[in-house]
């Protein structure tokens, strides 16, 4: 006969089994994956036209594999999505004239939005230096073109919400514009932080998009400090996306230099830098490192917002900025350089694109979560 006290622990296990799973175990129905890309510009039409071949028919369809299976697929939108009115922002002594250009302003037709759909995305980052480049009624044209066509817009006040298996998932955009509606200022970053800590009040993991940090070939190595471009502060990123995460955030995603950058593990939670450009058609420099662009897939853990795994799958921009498959893996290669660089342990990035957090010393390599004990399942009213 066992004695009570036996007979207690018999008991007693199960239950504690069942309240916390082993470190390391995951599956498809206790993580969320999040596939996300870079700068996307389907063409313009202003101030002259410059579309893809069969008005965009089929630009994404080299990547739709790569783009599939995620539970939040994101990207962000540079311009706007309109089929009227003047740009604003350009003066017109600079804007484009026998094929050169000191300014840019993108207009996308809003029937491209269905091309966006039918890619997968369900989440664009609007939350960047060229929303407002034709006006209120421009963005205001591409928020409504987005809401109309399934696809939710991320930046200011406009915060994609996700219900995913029992866990409320927030997706807030930030950049270093002018604070708006429509975008939160990545410059302060204590207003910034009272965001981020308000929204994981009110949800069970939070993401945190952020458009700063310079531009092109010479921005590939992220500085110490603000970073200053084109005579505009652009923000001090490693201090934004880290103060994110100490605030709450579970997964930073840097966009705006138009090259991969480095990637981190900070406290268990991933950090891209730059996704770099995605699809750019006709007038982005595609050049060397703006030519090369990676579809991130990363998955994190339900309970904790952990970083469990996840993958760069390589991307080349060909035929004016269309996305293709990378045979070469050049964005992985690049971005295993830049991060190794930085000497920072938490994530190791494989030859093929594979990644996987790096443990803690002291820690099991057997994966999962760093966080400790998982906390457990909440309801919070909306």
């Amino acid at each position: 006969m066992k004695r009570p006290s036996d007979l207690f622990a018999f008991l007693l296990i199960p239950l504690l089994v069942s309240a916390f799973p082993l470190l390391g175990t995951s599956s498809a129905a206790d993580s969320l994956t999040v596939v996300a890309t870079g700068d996307i510009m389907m063409g313009t039409s202003w101030p002259e036209e410059i579309l893809p071949p069969g008005d965009g028919a089929g630009i994404f369809d080299n990547v739709l594999t790569s783009l599939r299976g995620g539970d939040i697929v994101f990207g962000n939108l540079e311009g706007v999505l309109a089929d009227g009115g003047e740009g604003v922002k350009c003066p017109k002594k600079k804007r484009p004239k026998k094929g050169k250009s000191f300014c840019f302003e993108f207009r996308t037709p809003t029937r491209y939005a269905a091309l966006l759909t039918s890619a997968g995305f369900n989440a664009l980052n609007i939350a960047n230096n060229h929303a407002w480049d034709f006006g209120p009624e421009g963005i205001g044209s591409t928020f409504e073109t987005l809401r109309a066509a399934g696809i939710q817009a991320v930046g200011g006040d406009c915060v994609a919400t996700f219900g995913i298996r029992g866990t409320s998932v927030a997706v807030a955009g930030f950049s270093y514009s002018i604070p708006s509606p429509y975008s939160l200022s990545l410059l302060d970053i204590e207003a910034a932080m009272e965001r981020v800590s308000e929204l994981k009040y009110d949800h069970d993991l939070v993401i945190v998009s952020f458009h700063g940090g310079a531009e092109g070939k010479d921005a590939l190595r992220i500085p110490e400090g603000d970073e200053i471009f084109a005579g505009e502060n652009r923000g001090n990123v490693v201090e934004f996306a880290r103060a994110a995460i100490d605030t709450g955030a579970d997964l930073v995603l840097g966009h705006g230099p138009h090259v991969p950058r480095a990637m981190e593990v900070y406290k268990g939670k991933l950090i891209v830098y730059s996704l770099g450009n995605f699809l750019t058609y006709g007038r982005f420099n595609l050049e060397g490192p703006s030519g090369t662009s990676f579809v991130l897939r990363a998955r994190l853990d339900l309970q904790t917002g952990d970083f469990i795994g996840g993958a760069i799958e390589p991307v080349v921009l060909l035929d004016g900025g269309i996305p293709s498959p990378d045979p070469g893996k050049i964005s992985v290669a690049l971005i295993r350089e830049l991060t190794a660089e930085r000497n920072l342990p938490g994530l190791d990035i494989s030859e093929d694109g594979t990644l996987m957090p790096v443990p803690p010393p002291g820690q099991s390599s057997s994966g999962g979560s760093f966080s400790g004990i998982r906390r457990a399942p909440t309801k919070r009213l909306m």
